[in-house]
């Protein structure tokens, strides 16, 4: 049984260490089994697997993890949470605990640094606010996740996972890499203290090759970001502000005819667009010799 279930022990942990949990490092401790089981059954480990934590918090999901893998990594922000972690799991030589920004470590380097080898599962509840940077952080790194199966909010996860009229950047900087699922849904009365949203257990699997081949992905998400700057607007009427807002000046009758090149009707508005047809796109710009 999971010792760090228990809201008594939650409480006291956090008062013993003079911690009030702070949205801005979205510090919400779980306090579900069920979800918690969800999360360790989809990561589906095995003692010959290492494994990426991110905001280990109190060590709930920490418990779980050491418990089945070979190797686990914990990157934990909040200095006093760290130094209780490394007490706490002083007996397990299978952690291996750095506090530090996440943003700041390549996977690659975590990996050397914890005498680990890929490949690697990214198993985490992650901070709210930084949920967007660091999927992409993890996502574009030279050596990416296997699997991901992360906590995050309900809404974001609907973006990540949305299809043909709901498309947005994040959807498709996600979705370029891996194949999104949304495993279940945890209510806010599963963490303490209670967020003021739903969340959900995300599972991404990393796509052997990116979902569109395109020389320049840089120029493919600019190409995108540029879609949705105005997105509510037609992408004939869009796109030609979109891309000069980000230094690439064409004029408007040069997208319109990119556009219908590309098999996309100018009146058309980005969310509707999908990665094929965005490669197709850039891939039109390019020959014209933008």
């Amino acid at each position: 049984m999971n010792p760090y279930l228990d809201p008594q022990r939650i409480r006291a942990a956090l008062r013993a260490l003079n911690l009030r949990p702070t949205r801005g490092m979205g510090q919400n401790f779980l306090l579900d089994p069920g979800a918690l089981q969800t999360i360790v059954a989809e990561a589906g480990l095995r003692p010959t697997d290492t494994v990426i934590e991110v905001g280990p918090g109190l060590g709930v999901l920490t418990w779980e993890l050491l418990e089945r893998a070979g190797r686990v990594i914990c990157v934990e922000l909040d200095r006093r949470l760290a130094e209780r972690l490394t007490d706490e799991f002083r007996n397990r030589a299978n952690l291996f605990l750095v506090q530090g920004d996440i943003l700041r470590f390549a996977p690659a380097d975590l990996l050397t640094q914890a005498a680990a080898t890929p490949p690697y599962k990214l198993v985490a509840n992650i901070p709210y606010a930084i949920t967007a940077p660091l999927l992409r952080h993890f996502l574009e790194a030279t050596i990416p996740p296997e699997l991901s199966v992360v906590l995050v909010q309900w809404e974001v996860a609907q973006r990540i996972c949305a299809g043909p009229g709901d498309y947005s950047v994040l959807a498709h900087a996600i979705q370029f890499y891996a194949e999104p699922a949304i495993v279940a849904r945890v209510p806010a009365s599963s963490f303490f203290p209670a967020p003021a949203v739903d969340s959900a257990i995300l599972r991404l699997r990393r796509r052997p090759q990116p979902a569109v081949k395109v020389v320049d992905v840089n120029a493919l998400f600019r190409l995108i970001k540029a879609g949705f700057l105005h997105a509510r607007k037609q992408l004939g009427n869009a796109l030609p502000g979109g891309l000069a807002a980000l230094g690439v000046a064409i004029p408007r009758e040069r997208v319109i005819m990119a556009l219908r090149s590309a098999g996309i009707d100018p009146q058309r508005r980005a969310e509707t667009v999908t990665l094929v047809e965005w490669a197709n796109l850039l891939a039109v710009l390019a020959e014209s010799g933008v």
